[in-house]
């Protein structure tokens, strides 16, 4: 074969849709060596923000975080593996070792370089919504039009949808059934943890800033809610100025049901 040979590339997607790639994998093995997020970044190439939102996406679409860590900036934010993560990384290392073996031994075979097709992922759904976090449906209260459906993403962290009876049935949403929650970060609103008063949103979310970025009219703003969750928020850059919101402030984010938008795999 005249094509430069490639190397192989390890990259996942489960069943029900949670993706890793390759470089988010490298990204994970830099943090647990680096121990810092920003460090990791440069070592495989992202920015900042690409890797502490790639550190999210991943944290998000698991049950159980991969990652712990704590924004500091692009100076700092250390950071390290959950057992899971090591877990997983142990796994990786196994799959990486045997497709190696096997692509040699196919290049001899055809006594040519061998072009290898990446084990890659490519999730299904495409959303412009900024936050998607994989949710377990706790109860399902039906009404006439529309049902309320209560949702855990993690043992600390709940939520509540509101979507129409038809659209539960052609989901096939039951207590237990795994789904995703997408919520677009202009319908995140957030004030000091305190001072929400009495409200008509329905999902009042607690945390804290991890990270603000302002632009020339919306500032957007990356809130940690525990358990290796976290939630975006666009706000307008006159507000988060008069909030004075700052890395570590306490925030509540407040969410209508009827926003949050529910998919299956």
């Amino acid at each position: 074969m005249s094509i430069k040979r490639l190397q192989t590339v390890v990259g996942f997607r489960s069943e029900d849709g949670i993706e890793i790639s390759d470089q988010r994998i490298r990204l994970l093995e830099a943090i647990d060596t680096l121990g810092s997020i920003s460090a990791a970044a440069r070592t495989v190439g992202l920015t900042y923000r690409g890797a502490w939102d790639a550190v999210a996406a991943i944290n998000n679409l698991a049950f159980q975080p991969l990652v712990l860590g704590r924004a500091g900036g692009k100076s700092g934010g250390g950071a390290s593996l959950t057992e899971d993560g090591r877990r997983f990384l142990r796994a990786v290392q196994i799959i990486r070792r045997e497709l190696h073996r096997h692509a040699h031994a196919v290049s001899i075979e055809l006594g040519a370089d061998l072009v290898v097709p990446a084990l890659s992922w490519r999730h299904m759904m495409r959303t412009s919504a900024r936050n998607m976090l994989l949710c377990k449906v706790a109860a399902v209260t039906h009404g006439a039009v529309n049902t309320e459906i209560d949702l855990a993403v993690s043992p600390s962290i709940k939520l509540v949808a509101i979507i129409t009876e038809g659209s539960v049935k052609s989901l096939g949403l039951e207590p237990g059934s795994e789904v995703f929650a997408l919520i677009k970060s202009s319908f995140v609103m957030l004030a000091p943890d305190g001072e929400v008063g009495r409200t008509s949103a329905r999902n009042v979310l607690h945390g804290k800033v991890a990270r603000r970025e302002d632009g020339a009219v919306n500032s957007e703003v990356i809130l940690d809610l525990g358990d290796g969750k976290s939630l975006a928020a666009i706000i307008t850059k006159e507000s988060a100025t008069s909030l004075d919101f700052k890395v570590g402030d306490r925030v509540c984010a407040l969410i209508k049901a009827s926003h949050i938008i529910l998919a299956v795999d």
